[in-house]
């Protein structure tokens, strides 16, 4: 069972999409993304409010997660977070990797 964090990034000025543009441009992103246990870390931008980005962070299980935390990552991500002034919003789900029978009509492949 796969752990999805959705994290909200808010700013002022454009700081939250300045935020995601250098954790690209850094290559951060890569070297999160090819931590072991990484199923996912992308950005997206909501259309109704330009000072917020959305991160999309799925890991394995809660060890994958553990490990990152204690990587040195976290400290070039905490430096970004105060660089850019960022406050957060973070909602966990947990996968269970089934679509119910009953929903594959609503889905266009």
């Amino acid at each position: 069972m796969a752990i999805a964090v959705n994290l909200y990034y808010t700013g002022t000025g454009g700081n939250a999409r300045k935020f995601a543009r250098e954790m690209l441009e850094s290559g951060t992103v890569d070297l999160i993304r090819a931590e072991a246990g990484n199923l996912r870390y992308d950005y997206f931008f909501p259309l109704d409010d330009p000072e917020t980005v959305l991160l999309i962070d799925a890991w394995e299980n809660q060890a994958a997660i553990d490990a990152h935390h204690a990587s040195p990552m976290m400290g070039k991500i905490a430096a970004l977070r105060e660089k850019y002034d960022l406050h957060m919003k973070v909602e966990r789900y947990l996968s269970d990797d089934a679509l119910p029978a009953q929903d594959e009509q609503f889905i266009r492949k």
